[in-house]
């Protein structure tokens, strides 16, 4: 729980935080089945990307399809249900506690078009030319090899079959980038700006996701693109949240070498709250594009 209760009065007591703890690195076992089973209960980051990809998804009875980097199965699901029982679906990925925790979800729904194949991508157990849609909601830009995984996915779809994927853009949280290179200039720690400029641009762009689905063989023919705002009272509520810890904070912190992570975190943290005491809160932007691209 997270308050607890004293035996008198059963009242509740909040717990206390330690606001500190936001300049400090949280080990997070990817292989525990409590991991899993949280980060379905964190759909915001994810769910504006797999909307935009469902919006833009062929939706047939009775097609195959493979959710390439599945995860928890968000997108599984939906496809699975709104392209109706006579469909197959099959999702791939290498994160054993998420696949166990969409194996519960297509139980409990009662799903019986659905496989799980847990494994990375790049050689899945599917004939080649069998299949008529690929997705990835957010998946190909945390692969290892995005190129040999684009190249199996090509040789699975049958010609006219169409890969459809969504990723963030270079840009995304541009705020927090300003603010820690404000903090390394403060620190005097400027000789770490090229590692946060590499963190910051490691993203993909529209050209470099064409360029990618085109060397795998396909062409690309639809590229959609929109922005989201994520909201937070400050910095610290920022470098708090559970899933900004997860996904994002490492990557920050590793931009600096220990122990001076932790002040350039906790000065991030305090520009951050400046900029949401000025503007009433701290807004983020969040650019992403979905992309679609057929085997001819």
């Amino acid at each position: 729980m997270d308050a607890e209760c004293t035996p008198a009065s059963g009242a509740r007591t909040p717990r206390r935080y330690d606001d500190d703890r936001v300049t400090r690195h949280d080990d997070i076992d990817w292989g525990a089945p409590e991991v899993a089973a949280h980060y379905d209960e964190l759909p915001l980051w994810s769910a504006p990307f797999g909307l935009m990809l469902l919006d833009r998804v062929p939706l047939r009875r009775g097609q195959v399809v493979v959710d390439v980097g599945a995860g928890t199965g968000f997108v599984t699901v939906e496809l699975a249900q709104r392209c109706g029982p006579e469909s197959r679906v099959t999702a791939v990925d290498p994160w054993a506690a998420a696949m166990d925790r969409l194996a519960a979800k297509v139980a409990f729904l009662g799903l019986t078009n659905v496989d799980l194949v847990v494994a990375p991508a790049e050689h899945l157990p599917l004939a080649d030319a069998s299949v008529d849609l690929v997705v990835s909601n957010l998946g190909i830009n945390n692969l290892d090899d995005p190129p040999a995984v684009l190249r199996e996915c090509a040789l699975l779809l049958r010609p006219g079959g169409r890969l459809v994927t969504t990723t963030n853009l270079v840009g995304h949280m541009e705020q927090v980038y300003a603010a820690y290179r404000t903090a390394l200039s403060e620190l005097g720690l400027d000789e770490h700006r090229p590692a946060l400029d590499a963190q910051e641009q490691h993203r993909a762009t529209v050209a470099s996701v064409t360029d990618q689905l085109t060397g795998a063989g396909l062409e690309v023919v639809d590229v959609a693109t929109d922005a989201f705002r994520m909201r937070f009272a400050d910095g610290r509520a920022l470098l708090g949240h559970w899933f900004v810890r997860l996904g994002f904070v490492p990557g920050w912190r590793s931009v600096v070498p220990a122990p001076d992570a932790d002040r350039v975190l906790a000065l991030v943290a305090a520009r951050l709250d400046a900029v949401a005491a000025e503007q009433g809160a701290l807004e983020l932007t969040v650019p992403m594009a979905c992309v679609t691209a057929v085997r001819r």
